[in-house]
């Protein structure tokens, strides 16, 4: 069947010109981890707030205020480890619809949160959601894009993790100066109902699913993938392990993004709080300053995106983004010099983050489209998970050492690990 039915399928499509609808489901992917990203990094500006941390009764207490970042982290990780397949059973739309329905009701009860633990509460549920989210993103890109097009796509839709903070950090701070801590959650939560829209309306699991796609861009979708594109029957577990779950270069991608999200969370969690309390920039200052780190994201991680399309490899881009990443959180605490110091750390986020779109695009080429879903709620769970001890880690080195700098230079470290397991993967030429 399929000997007839394919060569009809490129006829058509040499008589018209492709559609672009994989764009189009790209560009909702953006706006949807945009509004994620806003979600989870209000409580960063919210750790400089007193009278937030005077009302929850933890100003002073570095812990508590890591602990924000982290049980998000920590139930965000056990969800893509455990929850991941519900894509797979589900499909991404309608699982990533249901998430934003959990992101809601975490937003509501941080508005409307009196203790210190409803807003815990609050972050664990909204971990919860976006723990099951994240991954999805992957599938449709695997999904919908030949692999000549996915560094480019991966870049486009995680670009959106710089942008949100990027508005959000000096947005937030002016939100909250003028109307208080709890317009940020109400804020979040009418947002939130964008991608819900857009996934509702715009999207489908796989381009023949999708009712407005032609012939030709079909055909150059499903021309682009390495194996058939995924069949409706549900796909058992054991498969989908068995797909990655014995390839050791998957589990060295899987501990680079690791360190990875240990510098990531770690820095952009007390970013806010160190340039005001540690270099004693004002409010206002901090706000700008604090958003110049995902400005500069924004521009690595296209970069490298088109990068990792015209190179064909991946390997050598992760291991120059950590590395630089590590000696910039190097100088960056140890200089005397504030400005400096706001820039360096705003680099060694950027550079962190540039090879976010390129580990993304190695995954989506190693890994067969059945097994997409569950690899990438396994790395990304147990990178996220794992990262959830960071915030927390670094507020435990700024109590025991008095100073901020302690805290920041144990990220040197994750740099250091994440540089050579991309190391090994570069030698092998990925």
């Amino acid at each position: 069947m399929n000997t007839e039915v394919m060569p009809g399928l490129h006829s058509a499509s040499q008589q018209e010109i492709p559609t672009k609808k994989r764009f189009v489901i790209v560009f909702c992917l953006f706006i949807g981890i945009f509004i994620a990203y806003l979600d989870r990094v209000n409580v960063s500006v919210l750790a400089a707030n007193d009278p937030f941390l005077v009302e929850m009764g933890i100003k002073g207490i570095p812990v508590q205020i890591g602990m924000m970042m982290s049980v998000f982290l920590a139930a965000y990780g056990v969800a893509n480890v455990v929850l991941s397949p519900l894509g797979d059973y589900l499909g991404p739309r309608k699982s990533m619809m249901f998430c934003i329905g959990l992101w809601t009701v975490s937003l509501f009860m941080g508005g409307i949160a009196s203790t210190f633990t409803l807003i815990i509460a609050s972050r664990v549920l909204l971990g919860i959601g976006e723990g099951v989210y994240y991954p999805l993103q992957s599938v449709f890109v695997k999904n919908w894009f030949p692999k000549q097009e996915r560094g480019r796509a991966n870049a486009a839709w995680v670009v959106g993790q710089s942008v949100a903070p990027a508005i959000a950090m000096p947005f937030f701070a002016y939100l909250i100066a003028g109307f208080g801590w709890r317009s940020n959650f109400w804020v979040c939560l009418v947002l939130g109902l964008i991608p819900l829209y857009l996934l509702w309306r715009h999207t489908a699991d796989t381009p023949r699913q999708h009712k407005s796609i032609n012939a030709a861009e079909l055909s150059l979708i499903e021309d682009g993938q390495e194996t058939p594109g995924p069949k409706a029957e549900v796909i058992p577990l054991k498969t989908r392990l068995s797909g990655f779950v014995g390839n050791y270069r998957y589990w060295l991608l899987v501990f680079w993004y690791l360190c990875l999200q240990c510098m990531y969370w770690g820095l952009i969690t007390w970013l806010p709080s160190y340039l005001k309390t540690a270099r004693n920039f004002s409010w206002q200052e901090m706000g700008w300053l604090a958003s110049l780190p995902f400005v500069l994201s924004i521009i690595f991680k296209v970069f490298s995106g088109v990068l990792a399309d015209k190179v064909g490899r991946s390997a050598p881009i992760l291991m120059a983004a950590m590395f630089f990443a590590g000696i910039c959180v190097y100088f960056g605490a140890s200089t005397e010099h504030k400005y400096l110091s706001a820039v360096l750390l705003a680099l060694a986020v950027a550079f962190c983050t540039m090879g976010t779109p390129v580990a993304w695009t190695l995954l989506q080429g190693i890994i067969p489209s059945s097994s997409m879903s569950t690899a990438s709620g396994i790395m990304n769970g147990l990178a996220n998970g794992l990262a959830s001890l960071a915030p927390a880690m670094i507020g435990f080195f700024i109590s025991t050492t008095g100073h901020y700098g302690g805290g920041l230079l144990c990220l040197v470290f994750t740099g250091a690990a994440a540089t050579v397991a991309a190391g090994i993967l570069a030698l092998q030429k990925y």
